[in-house]
């Protein structure tokens, strides 16, 4: 009888919303930004937002003039590098939004003095 109470809650509207919410969150892409930063420090901008899925990563540009799906978030940097000898770009993750998530072991810029990177 406990197994029929635990399905009755679960396809109840209350019990279903909780189980999708919870797959949302479970299945949600981490989310990273493609920073771009001329010369030393000079000037910087965020050139692409993406979304790091398992097995892919998908990276629209802020102009929405370029879309790339590419097997990490790191193999877009060369597609933002390879136009100027002074340009340099690196992958910023944003925070887990889910606690249940890992922090993503990718190599983050070592920070200065000041606590940034840039």
């Amino acid at each position: 009888m406990t197994d029929v109470l635990d399905l009755e809650k679960i396809f109840s509207r209350d019990g279903f919303a909780e189980v999708v919410d919870g797959m949302v969150t479970d299945f949600a892409p981490r989310l990273f930004a493609v920073v771009q930063v001329r010369g030393d420090r000079l000037d910087g901008r965020v050139a692409a937002w993406g979304m790091a899925f398992p097995e892919h990563a998908e990276v629209v540009t802020t102009d929405g003039g370029m879309r790339m799906r590419v097997r990490d978030a790191d193999s877009t940097v060369p597609a933002f590098t390879a136009q100027h000898e002074d340009l340099s770009a690196s992958v910023v993750w944003l925070p887990a939004f889910n606690s249940r998530l890992d922090e993503p072991a990718v190599d983050q810029p070592e920070e200065d003095e000041n606590g940034t990177w840039w």
